[in-house]
């Protein structure tokens, strides 16, 4: 699979998601903003175990404009060790009970590789999408899963493990081998009877800086999927270690590198600063519609 790059002419494609009946139109990009139950993810301010902070935080994030909320109780950051599906549940509970409580109907949706997660979640807290960092690769449940409870579904590309996939990422050609990738694992739920689907390319997954930034030039090349793509990009190493910061200092990045994102086909933004995710996506659409106005 060769040259998909932005010089081919492109097709249509279906920028929606039916979320609990409701119809999500991704036409116009939507923030999603991340709620991390860990001790231990890679930013701290996204650090939020306990159920009242996840509360509030998540009240900022809706009034400041966000889609959905993500909600993780496993570190993916470089190096991380697995945690047990008994822990995992254990951190994501009080979070979703007390988060379903205040907001009964707020689309919520849980970052797990674990089909045993993802349903119990579903079922007892009414979460109605699933993101999960390793496209179905490390549950071989997950697929039949996601087409039984018929919920939209996040996959992401990642080359390794979290333990071990920043050891040497190698790619012969990283776009290629991603469309190539994306093209098996969707055919795969469509024949499985999953239409509402949503592609992460996985910046930081496995990918050096350099593969991370050629990601982003031709992050076009996958709008020949026909599928919303998710970037997640906040306050990541690419943005950090380019600019010689720590991760709490890369704000000004993230919006730079989101705005990039977003003129390359971006549907949705996976972030940490929602009310400055949602500013750029004002920004950018401006300049969208000014192509059709008359001046």
């Amino acid at each position: 699979m060769k040259n998909f790059f932005t010089s081919r002419p492109l097709f249509s494609r279906n920028l929606s998601i039916n979320i609990n009946g409701q119809i999500m139109d991704l036409s116009v990009p939507r923030v999603m903003g991340i709620i991390n139950t860990t001790p231990d993810s890679f930013y701290q301010g996204s650090q939020i175990p306990e159920p009242a902070r996840a509360v509030e935080t998540a009240r900022e994030m809706i009034n400041s404009g966000a889609a959905i909320l993500d909600i993780g109780a496993v570190s993916s950051r470089p190096g991380a060790e697995e945690v047990s599906q008994e822990e995992e549940l254990n951190r994501l509970s009080p979070v979703l009970e007390a988060l379903r409580n205040e907001f009964p109907d707020f689309p919520l949706s849980v970052d797990t590789w674990r089909s045993e997660v993802a349903r119990a979640v579903h079922q007892q807290f009414r979460v109605c999408m699933i993101n999960d960092i390793s496209a179905g690769r490390f549950d071989s449940k997950m697929f039949s899963t996601i087409s039984e409870l018929g919920i939209p579904y996040v996959m992401m590309h990642m080359q390794g493990t979290p333990e071990n996939m920043q050891d040497s990422p190698d790619y012969e050609n990283v776009i290629d081998e991603l469309l190539q990738f994306f093209g098996e694992r969707v055919h795969m739920l469509r024949k499985r009877g999953v239409n509402d689907i949503i592609i992460d390319p996985g910046f930081g997954f496995g990918k050096t800086i350099e593969q991370n930034y050629r990601l982003l030039h031709y992050l076009d090349s996958f709008q020949m999927m026909e599928l919303p793509l998710m970037v997640g990009i906040s306050r990541k190493s690419m943005i950090y270690k380019t600019l010689d910061l720590e991760p709490g200092e890369a704000l000004n990045g993230t919006t730079a590198s989101h705005m990039a994102a977003l003129l390359k086909g971006a549907s949705l933004l996976r972030v940490h600063d929602v009310k400055e995710a949602v500013e750029t996506v004002k920004i950018f659409q401006q300049i969208v519609e000014s192509r059709s106005n008359k001046v």
